[in-house]
């Protein structure tokens, strides 16, 4: 009954019952269904013997400390934990801990005000004189209720009388029975009309029911002590100063109380990446007077000073995108945090791609200059430069914009575990964090950077293939190639680390801030820190550079061959190149046909009793070399002596013999391989020496062939008779 009035009375306080268990035997099931339920304050209704029991299991669970607070009666026994510590197997120390704090409530048996009751006498009086007057008695709590009962009840009657006296004088307090309502309201009336003060404090009745004085006590360091009561007749509350202790700073929360806490950019931070950025931005405005200011010097204008100054416009945008990057909850409203969103995202994209674009446009004019193999003049402007950097900010745009129709960006809160209080007090930290997200980002994400991955290949290609452009003015594909690499390995790096940071939202910011700067102070610099030095230092740079030096390098078994051309325009520096090319075909067409004969001489110089014959393919390599024109003119000859001579007398074939010629006279033998080595013996000195100086081997005046320094050992040896002149390339 009165739990169930005890629920009825804080359900009218808007006090919220988290849970309610009863037990019979063993209460450590309902105390862990309490602590799953997240209870903090436990009103216990229970007597001695189960109160040991239930702060055992309270132990167990460690549901004690400056977390929890246990309300118990107050009506124990001093000392009540002692009698029923030994039917349980909790020790006494682990039981007192348990207990530490708890709060007993109970009636006031004696008021503890010094003040005159009813009777005359004060309650500390009339305390003296009943124990006095009981002796060795067992005494009983209640004996100051009963003392003032008498006294309601004698004020009852009295009351009651004076009414009939005045009301009506037939009726007689002495008339009183249980079926006459008349009286007994009369009574009731008189008895909640009661209000004195008696020893148990100020008596007082509503609606039937005594409003007395409730006590309360602590269990402190083994000992109950009072801490404060409560005037139910005032409705008031007095806590004795001091007296109440609690484990922690503070009294224990009702429940676990969670505590959002935004995860934000710290100040300092933000400030420092700003002042950094803002002398980014301070850089970039520099070069760009400077690049406005020497617009008209020739080395400037030559690296197109319209492309240079969308280089910096870039840039700049990717500077101005870190400001909006650290502007977090803690700045902006979330209205204003979703539009950031959106902002930041469209700034650094296109200041990317209008950095890069115009750099990438540069290199692409070099590139179809030099590379224009037709060999026609060819004229590239400025404007169709523009119009390609405004089709790649044409394709971002077509990107950005559907992603912002399809799948806008939005702000979403990102919950993560509960943390402890940092100060120590009894709230629990749930960090949350604020991201900018939608429904299918990564496949926007992938979408964004596949285009700039080909928009750096592209920028890489064009840079190789003008990597022997000598014009510093024109040529910036080493510096390209720098930029490329350098943004490259950080925006990987960036890119990991940021993910891997998504829940710092300190460490996040400083990675990106870090990469965006890096990557645009690297890029301008590259750009313009060698035309800033080359224009200081040597004002005619520019007219100098023009003069185009061309270097050819070939790695060969014996030499190295560099040619040098200076002084011509864009179309002899094509036809040249051509050329080149065409003398180095020629050149190896050469070495090759060296290379037969060669070997050809080598097998001319067996002995007969080795060789007994010559292949026809071998008569054909003959034939082919001797057929080498324009070194000259005596080899037209030559070529159809043996031309002639080898369609009169087809060689014969490896292993047939005939039989008649066997008898013949040697000397008649025309395709022996004596009589052809005799006759190769006097022709191909002949022919080489006419060679030789065609391909510089030897001077033209020579008087006869001689073996060349830098032949092999194996060219050296060959006998006198048979001496054939090579030369390698």
């Amino acid at each position: 009954q009165v739990r169930n009035d005890l629920t009825g009375v804080l359900y009218g306080e808007d006090i919220e019952i988290s849970d309610t268990e009863s037990f019979s035997n063993d209460p450590c099931t309902s105390v862990k269904k309490l602590k799953g339920n997240d209870v903090r304050i436990i009103l216990g209704q229970f007597d001695e013997e189960m109160a040991v029991k239930v702060f055992c299991c309270a132990y167990d669970e460690e549901m004690y400390g400056s977390k929890y607070q246990w309300i118990i009666p107050g009506w124990y026994e001093n000392l009540w934990w002692e009698s029923w510590i030994n039917s349980t197997q909790c020790l006494s120390k682990n039981l007192l801990t348990a207990m530490e704090g708890y709060i007993g409530v109970d009636f006031e048996p004696l008021s503890s005000k010094r003040l005159k009751t009813i009777s005359g006498r004060t309650p500390q009086q009339y305390e003296k004189e009943y124990n006095a007057k009981r002796g060795d008695g067992q005494s009983s709590k209640f004996h100051g209720y009963a003392y003032d009962g008498i006294w309601v009840i004698a004020k009852t009657l009295q009351r009651a009388m004076k009414y009939l006296n005045a009301t009506n004088k037939h009726q007689k307090i002495e008339d009183f029975n249980y079926t006459n309502h008349k009286l007994g309201k009369i009574f009731l009336d008189a008895m909640n009309e009661t209000n004195f003060f008696g020893v148990t404090g100020q008596v007082v009745f509503r609606n039937g029911e005594r409003m007395g004085t409730i006590k309360f006590t602590q269990f402190q360091e083994r000992k109950e002590v009072k801490v404060g009561e409560y005037n139910a007749v005032a409705d008031t509350l007095e806590i004795i100063n001091n007296s109440i202790k609690f484990q922690g700073l503070e009294p224990p929360k009702d429940k676990t109380i969670i505590q959002e806490e935004l995860r934000k950019i710290s100040l300092p931070l933000y400030s420092i990446l700003s002042a950094l950025t803002i002398l980014g931005m301070i850089m970039a405005s520099a070069f760009l007077f400077f690049n406005i200011k020497n617009r008209n010097q020739k080395l400037i204008k030559m690296s197109s000073p319209y492309m240079n100054n969308l280089i910096i416009l870039g840039g700049m945008l990717s500077y101005a995108s870190i400001f909006l990057f650290g502007l977090d909850g803690s700045f902006v409203s979330e209205k204003t945090f979703e539009t950031l969103c959106t902002v930041r995202t469209w700034i650094l994209t296109v200041g990317y791609t209008t950095a890069f674009g115009a750099m990438f446009a540069k290199t692409w004019r070099v590139h179809a200059i030099f590379k224009n193999v037709k060999m026609k003049k060819k004229i590239i402007k400025d404007q169709k430069l523009l119009v390609i950097v405004g089709g790649m900010l044409l394709i971002d745009l077509c990107i950005l914009i559907c992603w912002q129709v399809v799948d806008p960006l939005r702000r979403t809160v990102e919950k993560y575990n509960m943390e402890p209080d940092p100060a120590g007090r009894d709230i629990s930290i749930r960090p949350i964090l604020e991201h900018c997200e939608n429904t299918h980002m990564t496949i926007w994400l992938g979408i964004v950077y596949a285009y700039k991955g080909l928009l750096m290949l592209f920028g890489c290609f064009l840079a190789w293939e003008t990597r022997n452009v000598s014009i510093p003015a024109l040529n910036d594909s080493k510096y390209i190639g720098m930029s490329v690499y350098n943004v490259g390995i950080m925006c990987i790096i960036g890119a990991a680390v940021s993910f891997l940071t998504r829940d710092q939202p300190n460490v996040q910011f400083c990675i990106v801030a870090l990469v965006i700067i890096f990557c645009s102070t690297i890029t301008l610099c590259l750009v313009f820190v060698p035309k800033l030095i080359t224009l200081r230092t040597n004002p005619d740079a520019a007219t100098q550079n023009r003069r185009f030096q061309f270097t050819q390098n070939q790695k060969k078994e014996d030499s190295k061959t560099s040619t040098s051309v200076t002084s011509v325009n864009q179309t002899s520096t094509s036809r040249l190149e051509g050329l080149q090319s065409e003398n180095h075909r020629l050149r190896m067409k050469i070495t090759e046909l060296d290379k037969d004969l060669e070997e050809v001489t080598m097998q001319l110089q067996d002995t007969p009793e080795k060789t007994t014959y010559i292949k026809q393919n071998h008569y054909q390599d003959l034939n082919d070399i001797l057929s080498i024109r324009n070194f000259t003119d005596t080899k037209d000859g030559e070529k159809a002596i043996l031309k002639n001579h080898l369609d009169q007398n087809p060689p014969a074939q490896w292993g047939s013999s005939d039989p008649s010629r066997t008898n013949k006279d040697p000397i008649e033998d025309i395709n022996s391989p004596e009589h052809i080595q005799r006759r190769l013996s006097l022709q191909l000195p002949i022919l080489h020496h006419a060679y030789l100086p065609s391909i510089g081997g030897v001077d033209a005046s020579c008087a006869s062939p001689c073996v060349s320094p830098s032949a092999s050992p194996r060219h050296r040896h060959v006998p006198p008779s048979f001496r054939v002149m090579v030369s390698g390339l």
